[in-house]
């Protein structure tokens, strides 16, 4: 996997597994307006990741028995983009980096993929954190590339909380605001900047 470097609007983003994609103003699509997106692969074939912030009306427990007690709160599906919307991926973030349970693959860091194979039993007490995503967002080679250099997305650093915040409405803002220079501007843009 090598990086990518990005540049938009003169910040510099890598195109790597544990960054965030964040969704500029001028990105309409509406699978992808107002998101954040994890990314969890990136190399030379493509980019794959999960918006993080569009919790779904499905109780996790109604899908998948056993894991409604172990993700993080609100314990609901995630609708993780719109690739694959029958399949889930589980993004988990363990406690400790040396005490990984059978069927986590790491990304960054703690940051992992988790297999939902697992016995439960398996996993408890080992993560901080652990979300479940209906499908994901798939960019074929250099897609993710071009949509960055046309102003689509902004590419940020993510923390370990990120993907498992309680509240993730106001995820796309906290995550501009704490951003260098300029680009913490856009937390405040109103949403129809005609009306400014």
């Amino acid at each position: 996997m090598r990086p990518h470097p990005v540049r938009h609007d003169g910040d510099v983003g890598e195109l790597r597994a544990g960054m965030l994609l964040v969704a500029t103003p001028a990105l309409l699509d509406p699978n992808f307006a107002d998101t954040v997106v994890l990314l969890l692969d990136v190399d030379a074939g493509g980019a794959l990741g999960v918006v993080v912030n569009r919790p779904s009306p499905v109780a996790v427990s109604e899908v998948l028995a056993g894991w409604g007690d172990v993700v993080a709160e609100p314990e609901v599906l995630f609708s993780g983009g719109p690739v694959g919307p029958e399949g889930a991926l589980a993004v988990a973030l363990l406690r400790d980096a040396d005490d990984a349970p059978v069927g986590f693959r790491a990304v960054d860091g703690r940051l992992g993929l988790l297999d939902l194979d697992t016995p439960v039993e398996l996993v408890e007490g080992t993560l901080a954190g652990l979300r479940i995503f209906a499908g994901y967002a798939g960019w074929g080679a250099d897609q993710l590339e071009d949509e960055v250099e046309e102003g689509s997305w902004y590419v940020v650093p993510a923390e370990p909380a990120d993907a498992f915040r309680l509240d993730p409405d106001g995820l796309w803002r906290d995550v501009m605001r704490r951003q260098p220079g300029e680009l913490a501007w856009h937390a405040t843009r109103p949403a129809d900047p005609d009306l400014n």
